[in-house]
């Protein structure tokens, strides 16, 4: 993502054009909740859309408060944090400027950054986690690891941008490799749901899954266009750079169903094109057409194979955070040293456009210390959770479902609110008690 010196003067354009990319990051919180929503089972789909929507809300303040100040503020530690400069945006004015745009603007087009990257690690612990705890280390992991990271590579003097040379345009490292390896780690705290490698555990409502999927598509074009943080030929770049990949991995990962199981897929088109967004996502205003096209098929194939790891090594991703985010931003990332046109950079190129192996080699550095950084942290902070106020939910929660055992609904068994004080209506409240709050030991 670019960070631009500021100008003189606003831009009308430029503003239109990130307001209405702002909308479309937002938007694909819901959308991811709606994605995410049809792919668990169906006793515990409020609580997947439940964990998207307070993400929304508890990054928002931790993110106005101070997380915006540490990340794009000015540099005060060699790099790796910012100064608390705009803390509550205190003293920002309509008038002040990043770039072209204002600089609240600036704020609010990445605060959507940021609480997608959150609401996204809820995939990996889908079904088993406590509700409480996950309100609590959505505002920690914002705070310890996303802004520390988004620093790093998009701030004013981020060492991976500015002193390692790597490239991110739209989130490879910040937000996808990022999730995935907190996904891991989380989902190695929490273990494995009950029933996993042993119960089939499908989605419950795949036209969810695809409606999800194409909602996130549109919202990927103000992802990944409106990163050019303005309206030009940067962003039209993106934007169709963005459409080829998507489709390159769903076709990519419909042949590999098709040659390996017999038959192509709703929920594997829905995923691979899942796939290519994530992985052009570091690339899009990198590489040129072929190579956007070339990284989205690339994405599409591994990622086909990837989300089968979780059986084969054990680890319970219920959502394939890891298998998509992780190894499609691996794969983004990593091919920009190959792919990265000097004709869309203005300066790097990639081996296959005569930069060498320079570019490919920083490549890699990054996606290593920012996945080793994320793993770690991420590790340590849902140990603490889990030490001290439980991360995992109870079992008989799990095993009933989380929507009726946490938040007292159901989206589909109206008849389970028999034992509540009420019958739902418009007017109705759960017991005063939390069900997630009850001593079932």
């Amino acid at each position: 993502m670019t960070v631009a010196v500021a100008p003189d003067a606003l831009n009308a354009g430029d503003t239109a054009w990130l307001l209405v990319a702002t909308a479309l990051v937002l938007l694909m919180t819901p959308a991811l909740a709606i994605f995410y929503g049809g792919m668990v089972r169906a006793k515990s789909v409020l609580n997947m859309l439940m964990m998207s929507f307070v993400a929304i809300a508890v990054v928002t303040v931790v993110w106005i408060a101070f997380g915006y100040s540490l990340a794009f503020g000015g540099d005060v530690g060699g790099g790796l944090l910012g100064d608390l400069g705009s803390v509550f945006m205190a003293g920002t004015k309509p008038a002040d400027l990043h770039g072209t745009v204002p600089e609240l603007l600036f704020m609010a087009f990445q605060l959507t950054f940021a609480i997608l990257t959150v609401a996204l690690i809820s995939g990996a612990i889908a079904d088993r986690t406590r509700f409480k705890a996950w309100v609590l280390f959505c505002a920690v992991w914002v705070a310890c690891v996303y802004v520390p990271l988004a620093h790093w590579v998009w701030g004013p003097d981020g060492w991976i941008a500015h002193r390692l040379g790597a490239l991110d345009f739209a989130g490879g490292l910040v937000v996808e490799i990022n999730c995935g390896a907190a996904g891991m780690a989380v989902a190695l705290v929490l273990g494995p749901r009950i029933g996993f490698k042993r119960d089939p555990m499908r989605p419950h409502n795949l036209p969810l899954v695809v409606l999800g999927a194409g909602l996130l598509w549109f919202g990927w074009f103000g992802f990944n266009g409106g990163s050019a943080l303005g309206a030009n030929g940067l962003a039209a770049q993106a934007l169709v750079n963005t459409q080829a990949a998507g489709c390159t991995a769903l076709l990519g990962w419909l042949a590999v169903e098709k040659r390996r199981d017999g038959h192509a897929t709703t929920l594997g088109a829905a995923s691979g094109a899942v796939a290519g967004l994530v992985a052009i996502t570091p690339a899009c205003g990198v590489v040129d057409m072929p190579g956007a096209m070339v990284i989205g098929l690339v994405a599409g194939v591994l990622c086909s194979f990837a989300v089968g790891w979780k059986h084969r090594f054990g680890y319970d991703d219920s959502l394939d955070v890891v298998g998509v985010h992780y190894v499609g931003g691996v794969v983004g990332t990593l091919l920009i040293g190959l792919f990265a046109a000097d004709g869309v950079t203005g300066g790097p190129a990639g081996l296959l456009h005569g930069g060498g192996a320079a570019l490919l080699g920083k490549q890699l550095v990054a996606i290593v210390v920012v996945s080793a950084f994320s793993f770690g942290v991420t590790y340590t902070i849902a140990k603490v959770i889990d030490r001290t106020i439980g991360f995992r939910a109870h079992a008989d929660h799990e095993q009933r479902g989380l929507d009726l055992a946490v938040h007292a609904e159901s989206a589909y068994d109206l008849t389970a609110f028999a034992g509540t004080k009420r019958t739902p209506g418009p007017t109705w409240r759960p017991s005063p008690k939390p069900a997630e709050d009850l001593d079932l030991d």
